[in-house]
C-alpha cells in the first residue's frame, strides 16, 4: 500500500530576510581582551582608575602636612597678620589711602599663598603619583573631547539605575557611617578636654581644637584611603569585565591585524604554486631521482666545477612524488630507490640547498651508481 507523502510548499512573499551578524551582536563576552584591544581603550583614555583612591590619599597627605606644619604655619600666618596692622598703623595719621590699602592686602595674600604653597605642593604630587600607579604614564588628549552622546538623556537615565550608581552609592553610604561613627568616637573620648576651652587662653584653645580636627582628619583619611583600595579592585574587576570580548570580536580582530586566513591561505597556496612550478622546470638538470619508492622523491644535480657538493634541486611526497617521476622518466634521468637517503633528504634538506656532509657517502653512492650506468664514471 502507497503511504501518503505530505508535501509542504513555501511562499518566498512571506519570508524574511535576517543577517547573522544580529545575533552575534548579542553574544556573551567570554573571551579575554587581546593587548589591541587594551591598547586602543588606552589611548581613547579608558582605564581603571579610581577617584575615592586619589582623594583619599590627597587628604592623608593633607592631614599629615597639617599636623608636621601646622605650628609653623600659625606663627607665620600671626607674623603676615601683625606686620599687616603695623602697616596700617604707620599711616594712622590720616595719609591712609585706597592705593595703599590694596598694596597691604596684595602683599597679605601674597604671603599667605606662599606659606600655603607646600601643602598645595605635596596634595598635587600624591595625586600625581597615585594616579601614576594607578594608570601608568600614557597622557591622551581623547578624553577631553567633548561627546556629544552623553548629552542623551535616555543613556544618562539608565546610568542612573546601573551597577557602577548602586556601587558609588553603597561606597558613599559606607563613608558616611564612618564618618559619623568615628566622628562621635573621638569627641566621646576627647569630651573632658573640650570642657576646659573656657579655663584657657584663645591661642591654646585655638591649638587644641585644631589638633583636634587634625587628628581626626587623618583618622577619617585613612579610613576614607581603605575605602579607595576597595574602589580601585573593584574598577579593575570591572574594566577587565567591560574589555571582554565575544568570539566574533576576536575574529573580526584577527583578520584586522593579521589578515583573512582565506586569503593567507590562498596566497600561500599560490605561492606553493609558484614554488613548484619552478621546481618542475629546472628537474631535467638532475642527474638523479631517489624514491622511497612510492611516498616520497627527491632529484639531486652534482656539478663539480659549480658547487662543492651535491645540491637538491625538487623533493615531493605523494602526487608531487610521482609528478617528479613522470618528468624524470620524460627526460630520461635516473630513478633509484633509496629509502633511508630520500626520507633524509627529504626531511631534512631544503631545496637549492647543498647537501649535507652527513649524507655525502650515501649520496657519492648513488650518484656513482648512475654514471657508471651512464659511462660517466
Amino acid at each position: 500500500m502507497k503511504q501518503p507523502s505530505l508535501e509542504l510548499s513555501v511562499d518566498h512573499r512571506y519570508m524574511i530576510s535576517y543577517h547573522l551578524q544580529f545575533f552575534a551582536e548579542g553574544a556573551e563576552k567570554t573571551e579575554q581582551p587581546t593587548a589591541k584591544k587594551l591598547s586602543d581603550a588606552r589611548k581613547e583614555g579608558q582605564v581603571a582608575r579610581s577617584k575615592e583612591l586619589t582623594t583619599s590619599a590627597e587628604l592623608v597627605a593633607l592631614f599629615l602636612t597639617l599636623k608636621i606644619f601646622v605650628g609653623y604655619m600659625i606663627n607665620k600666618f600671626i607674623e603676615t597678620f601683625r606686620s599687616s596692622y603695623q602697616n596700617i598703623d604707620l599711616y594712622s595719621n590720616g595719609e591712609f589711602t585706597m592705593n595703599i590699602a590694596e598694596g597691604i592686602l596684595r602683599n597679605s595674600i601674597l604671603r599667605i599663598i606662599i606659606i600655603c604653597l607646600p601643602i598645595y605642593m605635596i596634595a598635587v604630587t600624591v595625586s600625581f603619583v597615585i594616579v601614576l600607579v594607578q594608570v601608568k604614564w600614557k597622557p591622551s588628549g581623547k578624553p577631553l573631547r567633548p561627546k556629544f552622546n552623553k548629552l542623551n538623556p535616555i543613556s544618562g537615565f539608565k546610568k542612573i539605575f546601573s551597577k557602577d550608581k548602586a556601587f558609588t552609592l553603597l561606597i558613599e553610604t559606607v563613608k558616611i557611617v564612618l564618618i559619623g561613627y568615628i566622628a562621635y568616637d573621638t569627641l566621646r573620648k576627647e569630651w573632658g578636654t573640650l570642657l576646659i576651652l573656657y579655663d584657657i587662653s584663645l591661642f591654646q584653645a585655638v591649638a587644641l581644637v585644631g589638633n583636634l580636627v587634625i587628628n581626626l582628619g587623618i583618622k577619617i583619611s585613612i579610613i576614607f584611603l581603605c575605602v579607595g583600595f576597595a574602589d580601585f579592585i573593584y574598577q579593575k574587576f570591572k574594566f577587565k569585565k567591560d574589555m571582554r570580548m565575544t568570539k566574533q570580536e576576536v575574529k573580526d580582530e584577527f583578520k584586522q591585524t593579521e589578515g583573512d586566513p582565506q586569503i593567507k591561505r590562498r596566497i600561500r597556496s599560490k605561492m606553493m604554486e609558484v614554488s613548484q612550478r619552478r621546481m618542475m622546470q629546472q628537474l631535467p638538470e638532475a642527474d638523479v631521482v631517489i624514491t622511497n619508492p612510492t611516498h616520497l622523491a627527491a632529484a639531486i644535480k652534482y656539478d663539480r666545477e659549480e658547487t662543492g657538493a651535491p645540491i637538491l634541486l625538487a623533493k615531493g611526497a605523494d602526487h608531487l612524488a610521482m609528478k617528479i617521476k613522470e618528468v624524470a622518466k620524460e627526460n630520461q634521468i635516473e630513478i633509484v630507490e633509496n629509502k633511508p637517503l630520500a626520507r633524509m633528504l627529504y626531511y631534512n634538506v631544503e631545496i637549492g640547498d647543498e647537501i649535507p656532509a652527513e649524507l655525502y657517502q650515501m649520496t657519492a653512492e648513488v650518484l656513482a651508481y648512475v654514471y657508471k650506468l651512464k659511462g660517466k664514471l
